[in-house]
């Protein structure tokens, strides 16, 4: 796809966060912050089909504002997306450039595409921003979602909002929420009211050096153990941050895996920090949340994909929790 040419690239911000994490009254208040002088725009996605949240923003001159309704813009088909990011760079020709993904969105995927190489050279990413609403932290069964977790995971900056409200229960849960989250490195700022500088989100993004492959067994027997670049399906990726190592994989939503040959594997890992996966498996989806005092499992909603992820302090060889991993798979395309 043709993009209009750019004579520098446009800050972008991603400002993402579970339903009613308080995403919109931040964006009203960091636009209120726009120099005269200068064009903004935002790239809102809603769920449904009538959108809202558009009517709540300023529409004032100065602001562009548009929709992209029916599904999330981050998992669907990138095309979409593409055309509308695309018309909208070249119709208002903006400063700055503000997205809201749905809050059933997944921003880690939004900020994948976003970072193509036809991109890079229209488009400068700042921090990505994941807003939590304070006031609910005491809520396991809100906070224990996966998607809730997804979007931690990905955010530079966690905006803590309703700071106001907040409970001690809450307070005890947020102390708990950043020492879980502290192999992410992530800047935490409360707010209330939505009430945030704008100088605090004006930071490059900075990815966490992340290095993408094949699965294991297939670099080591196809690609003599030279790694590649990948994007499609079935992947393994490995990150480092202040002295921990993160493993993953993501897999095709399809593949199946027996549930208790899965349970069996996790339950036999050692010396590990934390563990969290779902899974399509014989049982229907299930998602593991496993940290050495709890070993939690439960239903889940069906999946965009099976994936886990796994902390250690130490680097280790994945190829052999790999293998065993494959093996777990009960589906017909082995």
């Amino acid at each position: 796809m043709k993009v209009l040419a750019a004579q520098q690239p446009i800050p972008v911000h991603i400002i993402s966060g579970f339903l009613g994490a308080g995403k919109t009254t931040l964006l009203k208040y960091l636009l209120s912050q726009k120099p005269e002088q200068e064009v903004w725009a935002v790239l809102m996605n809603e769920f449904g089909q009538i959108g809202v949240d558009q009517q709540l923003l300023p529409q004032d001159q100065g602001y562009a504002v548009k929709e992209l309704l029916g599904g999330c813009l981050c998992c669907s088909s990138q095309l979409p997306m593409q055309i509308a990011l695309s018309r909208l760079l070249s119709e208002t020709k903006p400063d700055r450039l503000f997205i809201e993904p749905t809050g059933l969105g997944h921003p880690g995927q939004l900020l994948e595409q976003l970072t193509e190489p036809h991109w890079q050279s229209h488009l400068k990413m700042q921090a990505l921003v994941t807003v939590v609403d304070g006031s609910r932290l005491h809520d396991r069964d809100w906070t224990h979602q996966n998607l809730y977790a997804d979007q931690l995971k990905v955010a530079n900056i966690v905006v803590i909002s309703h700071a106001d409200l907040m409970t001690e229960t809450d307070h005890a849960a947020l102390t708990e929420l950043k020492a879980e989250y502290q192999p992410y490195a992530q800047h935490w700022l409360m707010i209330e009211n939505g009430q945030l500088d704008i100088e605090h989100i004006k930071q490059d993004y900075q990815g966490t050096p992340r290095q993408i492959q094949p699965l294991l067994k297939q670099q080591r027997q196809v690609l003599g153990e030279v790694p590649a670049i990948v994007h499609q399906l079935p992947y393994h990726y490995v990150e480092s941050a202040q002295g921990y190592q993160v493993a993953g994989w993501k897999l095709p939503k399809r593949w199946q895996f027996d549930f208790y040959d899965l349970l069996d594997l996790l339950c036999e890992q050692q010396d590990w920090l934390r563990i969290k996966g779902i899974f399509n498996t014989n049982q229907g989806w299930k998602s593991f949340n496993f940290n050495p005092d709890q070993f939690n499992y439960q239903s889940a909603e069906e999946g965009i994909d099976n994936r886990v992820e796994v902390i250690y302090q130490t680097s280790r060889d994945w190829l052999e929790f790999e293998t065993a991993l494959m093996q777990c798979r009960i589906d017909q395309e082995k």
